[in-house]
């Protein structure tokens, strides 16, 4: 199993690492890819983060999810890079597990992806985001779709990604060590 999870310049630290936490947890593996040539990325609160491949150096199209993190400017970022768009796109199309927090589902919409599915994000672009089901919901799952409002819920998020994915078994053991 592999799960490819972005890391764009802005990128919202937990976010990001909640899932990746996660994930390496249950035993999955998860890389961080840097949008860009180097594999350090600056979040958007200037942490900077070391990534574990760049964009052109792994075949992100093999995967079996996607995670978008949001942060300001990292959707921006997201949004802005057609690799990342073809990528989301080809993931949602073909049934895989795609994951988008915050002001990151700002991407689907975009680019056209997964109109009229429920779906949460961040109030930033509850506007922009009218060819979706909006259900304000802190995390929402709808068919292999799944998001989540913002950074507050970041740990909810990981782990509803981990329960499509894996299913409810593989939560349930990553539970007891994080004291849930």
């Amino acid at each position: 199993m592999q799960v490819y999870l972005f890391l764009a310049d802005g990128f919202e630290c937990i976010e990001a690492m909640a899932p990746v936490d996660v994930f390496r947890r249950a035993g999955i593996n998860i890389t961080t890819v840097s949008l860009t040539s180097s594999i350090t990325v600056t979040s958007s609160n200037g942490v900077e983060v070391k990534a574990d491949a760049t964009l052109g150096s792994v075949d992100i199209l093999g995967g079996d999810a996607l995670i978008l993190p949001g942060g300001y400017p990292g959707y921006e970022n997201l949004k802005k890079n057609d690799a990342v768009g073809r990528a989301v796109s080809l993931y949602y199309e073909t049934g895989r597990v795609v994951g988008a927090i915050c002001a990151a589902p700002i991407v689907l919409q975009h680019y056209g992806i997964g109109y009229g599915r429920k779906i949460t994000c961040h109030s930033c672009i509850k506007d922009d985001m009218k060819d979706f089901v909006y259900t304000g919901k802190p995390v929402e799952t709808d068919g292999s779709l799944v998001t989540a409002i913002g950074a507050g819920h970041a740990l909810d998020f990981g782990l509803a990604l981990l329960e499509k994915l894996c299913g409810t078994g593989a939560v349930e053991k990553v539970k007891p060590g994080m004291e849930l």
